[in-house]
């Protein structure tokens, strides 16, 4: 069937990236001659009908702004079936006959479903900063997610360790002078998003030099956090960094700070970036990402491709199936989980 009118909506939370998917998609569509129009409030919008037709300058502006111009919403008549049979005869009634889906798992679920109850052609473009989505290598707003919690890390680790030693200490020059002291003897805990991955503790851990890494993948206890951290100080480290995904610990980071105080005595501060890492500008990475997969999605539909996801494989667009998409887990990296235990010596 030949596509003369698209549609394209952001759904589930936001990811910085969404904006540059939104204007490749747009400018894609019209390149090619199609028509295209925005969902407004994600499936919600179907459901009401919030759709408007959209040009080349509907998108100008808008790949270095975070959020979403198409706006999220949650769906609860979209659950049910017959909430799904009013979305679908939006779309027959505009006459939009290919839908992208900016979003993550449960977004990709709704337009399965939509696919297989009313032949609706859909494909999906993975957007969430959990980088959690099976098939893809990477998904829009995890790069940008991790710079945040990241630049973040950096800071705390130099108000840790006090400033930096002389250029002639760095040189290896044997100084006339002591370093200088750290400015605190302390633990820091960084709490990250991530319920239930732990991708962005481990990138963020990894990259800051975290003394430990909790993640939802692998138990780790109090007294194991604690052990380390001691043994920390037994080496002589004047201060660790602890990254805490906050799916990882039961209660999070505040409880697993008063569980290390109790244990050890040590003086223990947490910092909870919560959904600070959702938003800013998002990085080049992002953006050139974003770019691709909003391009490359359109060109599937106009191949007549349908009820798959568009991600990257080693930097080359793929197509896999949503049903394979909902059906598998993606693994954590546990080769860059042994990197890190390996490195925090």
């Amino acid at each position: 069937m030949r596509r003369e009118h698209i549609a394209v909506l952001t759904s589930g939370g936001d990811a910085p990236g969404m904006n540059a998917a939104i204007r490749a998609v747009v400018r894609t569509a019209i390149y090619r001659n199609l028509r295209v129009s925005g969902v407004f409030h994600g499936f919600q919008g179907l459901i009401d009908g919030a759709v408007e037709e959209l040009g080349p300058r509907s998108v100008a502006n808008i790949i270095q702004r975070g959020g979403t111009i198409l706006q999220t919403a949650r769906c609860e008549p979209f659950y049910r079936p017959e909430g799904r049979a009013l979305a679908a005869s939006t779309l027959a009634r505009c006459g939009i006959d290919g839908l992208v889906v900016i979003g993550g798992d449960g977004s990709f679920r709704g337009a399965t479903l939509l696919h297989e109850e009313h032949g609706v052609p859909v494909l999906g473009i993975p957007g969430t900063i959990d980088n959690d989505i099976y098939g893809t290598d990477v998904s829009i707003g995890f790069n940008t997610a991790i710079n945040v919690a990241l630049e973040v890390v950096d800071r705390l680790s130099d108000t840790a360790a006090g400033s930096n030693p002389p250029l002639n200490v760095a040189l290896g020059v044997r100084p006339r002078l002591r370093a200088p002291a750290a400015s605190h003897n302390r633990l820091f805990l960084v709490e990250v998003m991530g319920r239930e991955s732990g991708n962005i503790a481990l990138y963020v851990g990894v990259a800051g030099g975290a003394e430990a890494i909790l993640i939802p993948e692998q138990s780790l206890g109090a007294d194991e956090v604690t052990n380390l951290v001691i043994r920390a100080k037994e080496r002589g480290k004047s201060s660790s960094i602890v990254v805490v995904a906050e799916g990882a610990y039961e209660g999070g980071a505040l409880a697993l700070q008063e569980a290390i105080r109790r244990r050890c005595g040590y003086e223990v501060r947490s910092s909870i970036l919560g959904h600070m890492q959702r938003g800013g500008s998002p990085s080049t990475r992002d953006r050139v990402l974003a770019s691709r997969l909003g391009y490359e999605a359109v060109r599937g539909l106009l191949e007549g491709r349908s009820g798959a996801m568009v991600g990257v494989d080693k930097r080359k667009a793929v197509f896999v199936p949503l049903t394979e998409v909902r059906a598998k887990n993606k693994e954590i990296d546990w080769q860059l989980v042994e990197v890190a235990q390996v490195l925090a010596i």
